[in-house]
């Protein structure tokens, strides 16, 4: 086990709320020194978000596992036996929680709308050897039709609604997870899709994370 993987499992263990082991396996094989700034090593294995390039963040790691968590979907009895296959993450970012999700699911697709972010990430993934991220650099909000549909769906910065086009990716028994604005804060709110359409909606918690921007981000960097 790699030093920085015992500060991980403490800190998650730690946690009031119950993670499974896999997602406390998943992140503890990823070092998030790995891709957090230069400036910001000495606080990579504190539980907090921590600042990158562009005005985004980095999510901290206990962040990464409830939203992991909320997204397989283990707590919810007519799906906990599922093992879903590919996701569909909205928002990039440093790459941390896409290497997390790599290691739960089969398949995971990421959208990155700042070029420099992307590049940043994409250098990050082919370092660590990682073969099952696929990214793209788009706006997020339009999906990824051409590897739908997907199992779960992930929003990485929050959103006034989701779009019907990410709804319409999403497969039979299928998840998206997404930070919201409700009644004026922010709030996590996981969707559940059967039979072609959204059976429940369910707020979770409050977070704070950045908002969803539309279009694309040439370049970037500061």
């Amino acid at each position: 086990m790699q030093p920085h993987s015992y500060h991980i499992i403490k800190l998650l263990k730690g946690l009031p709320q119950h993670i499974d082991s896999t997602i406390i396996d998943a992140i503890a094989k990823t070092n998030r020194e790995l891709f957090v700034n230069s400036t910001m090593k000495d606080y990579a294995f504190e539980n907090h978000a921590l600042p990158m390039n562009d005005g985004q963040w980095i999510s901290s790691p206990s962040t990464v596992a409830k939203m992991s968590s909320y997204l397989l979907g283990y707590d919810i009895s007519d799906l906990s036996s599922q093992k879903p296959d590919n996701v569909l993450e909205i928002g990039l970012g440093s790459g941390y929680q896409a290497v997390v999700l790599s290691h739960l699911f089969r398949r995971v697709f990421s959208i990155e709308r700042i070029e420099s972010l992307l590049f940043e990430a994409r250098s990050r993934i082919a370092s660590l050897q990682i073969q099952n991220i696929t990214t793209m650099y788009a706006d997020g909000m339009k999906g990824w039709i051409d590897h739908s549909p997907y199992d779960r769906i992930l929003l990485s910065a929050c959103a006034s609604e989701i779009p019907t086009s990410l709804i319409d990716q999403l497969s039979n028994n299928a998840i998206l997870v997404a930070p919201i604005y409700h009644d004026n804060k922010q709030v996590i709110m996981r969707l559940i899709k059967k039979n072609g359409m959204i059976v429940k909606q369910e707020i979770l918690e409050q977070c704070q994370f950045v908002p969803i921007q539309d279009g694309i981000v040439k370049g970037g960097g500061k």
